[in-house]
């Protein structure tokens, strides 16, 4: 990964960005420290759509129950203390 100082980015932006749109990533330093990196652009899949799998998904009626034994073994821990 190049690195180069801000007024050489400044100057030659078009060549830089002709780099960067190739796949290289370039580091912009300013007083000898990195700054900021260019790196080429991926494209962020399609965001969901809250409610799309309505309909597509089936939950138990008794999901919420507690079960007797995990309940029991809560209660064991709980009462060892």
């Amino acid at each position: 990964m190049k690195t180069i100082n801000i007024h050489e980015a400044k100057t030659h932006l078009s060549r830089i960005i002709e780099r960067v749109a190739r796949g290289e990533s370039v580091i912009i330093g300013k007083a000898g420290k990195p700054v900021a990196v260019l790196s080429p652009y991926v494209a962020l899949g399609q965001a969901r759509k809250p409610g799309s799998m309505q309909g597509k998904i089936r939950i138990a009626d008794d999901f919420d129950a507690a079960d007797a034994v995990i309940a029991d073994l809560f209660e064991g821990a709980a009462g060892s203390r």
